[in-house]
């Protein structure tokens, strides 16, 4: 996972459980609060939503929400992307006009990569407008404006059940308390992007709320694998179960807007949907953006542009939602023979490509590295350096200046990611394997209303991915439910209305359902209130405030 006129609303990315080494799930390789196993402000230089055109500074901006609460289990999930590499913003910015419009979808070639990651998962608007205008901040300062300096930030509220009653949403992550309300995200940004000129920028990002547990890297707001010299594990920063403090982002930048190098810690490439509660249409998260994709890496990253339909980005990280955490961190690794067995340095890369008439455009991205699993069953206190490999495909098509159209195909592979663990037929003994496939539609109605409909597949393979009650799971509190090997569907309907240039509110309807794999079945099923359901029909509704 800028500065520019951003809306409030949409998502899309993964979410995945915290990770423990010695853990047997893919969901719980990744840091603490990360998904799946184991994702300036400078002078007004003006970005592209397709044909409209917004100054940068005005249209970058994170969410948070604001939640109350706090009842039984709840799900776990992580942060991801890499603002460069977005090309794709699918619910643009809300510019300042009489009635709040939504923008058409940015250009990943042409935007600030701050902007390019946490609006990538918004819906095109109809209308093309050039604005200058986006939602009114309330915490610049001339002394930081002057110097390029944006400081800008969101709060996002809200409140969702499932229909069994159970205090939890089942596997959905973020907004996993069932008729909770929550403040998912009170998210404060600080940053300075680069211009046409050399120069330097940054970013640091705050997020306070129930989401923090999910956006969490080892090492820096959550303690190390096992290894921690307390003996502590989990969160570092969390107030209680529910609410706490997380950093996703904290990097310096040089170079040009065109060719440059970034540094530190940031949100991952790989993906759609992202952390940023402003970046995404819908409330929940796919089962690919919460169990199948890193949120955070830390590293080094090149950026070249060199021209309007191409951009790519490319660099060394040290694995998924990792501060800096070494290989050996968790404990001695049992196979020392294998390749790189005590190093995860980590190639994190992506390229973009936009049609002429900037109506489509295509991403590809990949991480691939060493990280460290668990075993299982009678290698349950081993732990196994494999490699790690997974790539992301977004295609977004404007169909027309109402209608857009987004795929998505996410797929990975974890060598001795499964040791001990359940296989398939024919499949690489000790593999951990996962793919999903996202379709999305949204469909402007009006100046301030866009329909939205994602229909997901997602299959975990091993059971190594998906934990029901994930919230629980990470902070070690019993009853939740992980193993889940077969085949997730979703179906979500939404709506995305523009109160004003500030607030927009995002009802939803979901309904999930599970087919598992004979061969792997033991009766435990990821919904309901004592894990026997196939299938969970949810509603939600968040309110985001940008200030």
């Amino acid at each position: 996972m800028g500065g520019g006129n951003v809306a409030v609303g949409a998502t899309w990315r993964s979410v995945r459980g915290v990770n423990f080494l010695g853990s047997e799930r893919l969901s719980d390789r990744a840091g603490y609060g990360s998904h799946f196993h184991t994702h300036g402000l400078g002078a007004p230089v003006t970005m592209r939503f397709l044909k409209l055109k917004l100054p940068v500074w005005v249209a970058g901006g994170l969410l948070t929400s604001v939640a109350a609460t706090a009842t039984a289990a709840e799900p776990n999930v992580a942060g991801q992307f890499d603002p460069d590499l977005y090309t794709q913003v699918a619910q643009a910015d809300v510019p300042s006009v009489a009635v709040p419009v939504p923008a058409t979808p940015l250009i990943g070639s042409e935007l600030p990569g701050e902007d390019a990651y946490q609006m990538r998962a918004l819906p095109p608007s109809e209308r093309l407008l050039e604005e200058e205008d986006g939602p009114n901040r309330y915490l610049e300062a001339e002394f930081l404006t002057e110097r390029g300096i944006a400081t800008y930030g969101w709060m996002d509220v809200g409140i969702g059940a499932n229909n069994w009653g159970a205090p939890w949403n089942g596997p959905i992550t973020f907004n996993d308390r069932n008729w909770q309300g929550q403040m998912n995200q009170l998210y404060l940004v600080n940053e300075r992007v680069l211009g046409e000129d050399a120069g330097w920028g940054g970013r640091i990002d705050l997020l306070y709320g129930t989401d923090y547990l999910f956006t969490t890297a080892r090492g820096l707001d959550a303690y190390r694998s096992l290894q921690d010299p307390l003996g502590l594990g989990g969160p570092r920063w969390g107030t209680n179960r529910y609410y706490g403090l997380a950093m996703p982002q904290l990097y310096g930048e040089l170079g040009r807007e065109d060719l440059n190098v970034k540094f530190g810690h940031f949100y991952t490439l790989i993906g759609y949907e992202v952390v940023p509660a402003i970046g995404n249409f819908f409330y929940t998260h796919a089962y690919t953006m919460q169990y199948g994709e890193p949120f955070t890496h830390t590293g080094v990253l090149g950026t070249w542009v060199p021209n309007d339909q191409f951009n790519i980005i490319g660099g060394i990280t040290n694995g998924w939602d990792n501060w800096d955490d070494g290989m050996l961190t968790g404990g001695p690794i049992t196979n020392t023979g294998y390749p790189g067995y005590n190093s995860n340095a980590s190639l994190l890369a992506a390229a973009t490509f936009t049609s002429s008439d900037e109506s489509q455009a295509l991403i590809f991205a990949i991480t691939s590295g060493n990280e460290a699993a668990g075993g299982a069953g009678a290698f349950a206190n081993d732990i196994f350096a494999g490699n790690l490999t997974m790539y992301s495909i977004v295609y977004t098509n404007e169909l027309s200046d109402r209608l857009t159209y987004v795929f998505q195909n996410d797929t990975g592979w974890w060598f001795n990611g499964n040791v001990g663990g359940y296989n398939t037929l024919g499949q690489q003994d000790g593999t951990a394997q996962w793919y999903g496939i996202n379709q999305y539609l949204f469909y402007n109605f009006t100046d301030t209303l866009i329909g939205g409909l994602r229909f997901e597949w997602f299959r975990d393979n091993n059971g190594t991915c998906v934990v029901s009650n994930l919230r629980n799971d990470i902070t070690g509190v019993p009853f939740s439910e992980s193993g889940f090997a077969g085949n997730f569907w979703e179906m979500t309907w939404g709506l995305n209305y523009f109160w004003n240039q500030n607030i927009v509110i995002r009802p939803e309807l979901r309904y999930d359902w599970y087919s598992p794999d004979a061969g792997n079945f033991n009766g435990t099923l990821p919904y309901g209130r004592n894990f026997d359901e196939y299938g969970q029909f949810y509603g939600g509704c968040d309110v985001i405030w940008q200030f």
